[in-house]
């Protein structure tokens, strides 16, 4: 059968560098650090002290009080980019066939903060019994958020989440393209969201040695490629791209950011948590997103990567880049913007690719920062341009990025510049 073409007609975001899509991109762009102090609990005697927050969000702007009192963060998070989507795609919900309009959303943990706060409360007044808010399950379960979106507007179509740790939203996008492409849907609301900035979270990966631990200077810490890094730094948010069949998006004449044309998944089968050290999964990966998409090494211009600012992660990743590109890896952009944003777990896959979207639209490549010239990892090959310290314009033609989690899982897709 012919697949049908699928186009980016919607984006939305909260993030730690913005309330929306356009101040999250140009935050980006500017190389802003959405690091500092963590003000969502008493951190004063964890490992590390700092994280990437979600600022000055009033969610009852969006969801009404009583709602929201029924969500986790991580919900309200998910709600909010789906509606500023949905609002930015110009669709005209009257006239559309809910029916043919699905939800598919990724989270990597869910209703982390629920969890903690009921089963907390339980342990501290379990002598008088067992006594747990009646919303504790529905707001703590992962597929909720995808359940709330279609709620509110009454999408019939397919509707679930994508859960493969810090892979989970880009899944979530890869099935959401497969599914239009195949005729099963003619718009899908997809993305990722994570609110797990709490004390079981970062404690969690605190007792790991995943995050960093430069708490003097928070806005630094996230250097992804530089030999000084020590660790991720948490991050929350959501992100959310409105996936559209192309004739269906013509016909309403919808303006169309880019046409996403690739995804590809693999397993490391390796390790629990640490990405193979040669980049195995991740060179399957993107070989495979580059088949999908019918594309040739030299016709990507962006990689917006994984980048986590992890000793082994950061190079197996740019060794994995290396076995897939050739010499047309020297030629092309990478950076990581999650030095800018913290690593958004679930969310993360969703608002790396709305910012390789945003590159691809606008022709600007966002900045790896935190880059010192005498901090290199002898282990790196730095003649790769890994755009550190300031963006860069140049024409993009192509962006792949990149979303690998815990347990192996690798995802990618790929988004170009459309035209007819």
């Amino acid at each position: 059968m012919e697949l049908k073409r699928v186009v980016v007609t919607g984006l939305g975001a909260v993030t730690p560098l913005g309330n929306n899509a356009e101040d999250t991109w140009n935050n980006l762009v500017a190389g802003v650090s959405g690091a500092a102090p963590i003000t969502q609990f008493d951190a004063s005697q964890f490992k590390t002290q700092f994280a990437c927050e979600v600022k000055d969000l009033k969610v009852n702007d969006y969801i009404d009080r009583k709602e929201a009192r029924k969500m986790d963060r991580y919900a309200q998070l998910a709600m909010i980019s789906a509606m500023q989507a949905v609002q930015d795609s110009g669709m005209d919900l009257e006239a559309e066939d809910k029916n043919r309009i699905g939800v598919i959303f990724g989270v990597g943990i869910g209703g982390i903060k629920t969890f903690e706060e009921e089963v907390g409360y339980y342990a501290q007044h379990k002598e008088a019994g067992p006594k747990f808010n009646p919303f504790f399950i529905p707001k703590m379960i992962a597929d909720i958020a995808s359940g709330l979106i279609s709620i509110q507007y009454g999408f019939h179509g397919p509707n679930y989440t994508t859960t493969s740790a810090c892979a989970s939203s880009t899944n979530a996008l890869a099935d959401a393209f497969n599914l239009i492409r195949l005729g099963k849907a003619n718009v899908i609301v997809s993305g990722g969201a994570e609110a797990a900035i709490t004390a079981a979270g970062v404690g969690g990966f605190n007792a790991m040695h995943a995050l960093s631990t430069r708490n003097d200077d928070p806005q630094h810490a996230s250097r992804p490629f530089s030999a000084s890094r020590d660790g991720f730094i948490m991050g929350e948010g959501a992100g959310c791209l409105i996936l559209e069949e192309l004739e269906h998006a013509k016909a309403r004449g919808a303006k169309i950011y880019a046409e996403m044309v690739g995804a590809g998944m693999s397993a490391d089968a390796h390790h629990i948590t640490a990405s193979h050290p040669e980049g195995l999964g991740a060179r399957l990966v993107m070989e495979n997103a580059l088949e999908d998409a019918g594309l040739q090494p030299d016709q990507i211009d962006y990689i917006n990567v994984h980048g986590t600012s992890t000793h082994v992660g950061d190079i197996s990743e740019a060794k994995a880049i290396k076995q897939v590109f050739g010499e047309a890896a020297y030629k092309l952009n990478i950076s990581s913007t999650k030095s800018m944003t913290g690593h958004l777990l679930g969310a993360a896959g969703a608002v790396e690719a709305l910012a390789s979207v945003l590159a691809v639209k606008n022709d600007i490549v966002p900045p790896t920062i935190n880059h010192e010239e005498d901090d290199k990892d002898p282990e790196i090959d730095y003649n790769l341009n890994y755009t550190f310290n300031k963006a860069q314009k140049r024409e993009i033609r192509a962006a792949l990025s990149n979303t690998f989690g815990f347990g192996g899982h690798n995802a990618c897709v790929i988004f170009k510049k459309y035209a007819e």
